[in-house]
């Protein structure tokens, strides 16, 4: 792990986490709607070029699908559940790792947990000169 966000540094990042993150949603539902569409054709009488064409943009979705999720935890954030919006940034506090955990619909970050906990666990921020970097 070469990066630790800060809090500021967190929060500068939330606005293009929030594009990031609604992108993805956007092409997780697309992608649902595909599958659908493939499930309905395979069930009726179809012919194999409609077959072949959904297959293909249920292929090209997947590979969006997964090309944004990369796009999004390249900014050094680790993405923990789409539905849900969980995004956590490594950080340390105190000298050690942990994670600032951030909600989508949250305004900012407020809340961090240990590296080996999750949501469940998170603990409201307090900031001094010496607890997070």
């Amino acid at each position: 792990m070469g990066y630790y966000f800060s809090i500021k540094d967190a929060n500068l990042l939330i606005p293009d986490i929030v594009n990031k993150l609604t992108r993805t949603k956007k092409i997780k539902i697309q992608l649902h709607q595909c599958e659908q569409k493939l499930k309905d054709i395979v069930s009726s009488s179809y012919s194999l070029q409609n077959y072949v064409a959904a297959k293909q943009d249920l292929n090209n979705l997947l590979t969006a699908f997964y090309n944004s999720i990369d796009d999004l935890e390249k900014t050094g954030v680790i993405l923990k559940d789409l539905d849900k919006g969980l995004i956590d940034f490594p950080s340390k506090r105190f000298n050690e790792e942990i994670w600032l955990c951030w909600k989508e619909g949250e305004s900012e970050i407020k809340f961090w947990h240990e590296k080996n906990t999750g949501f469940l666990s998170r603990k409201p921020i307090f900031v001094d000169a010496n607890s997070l970097i």
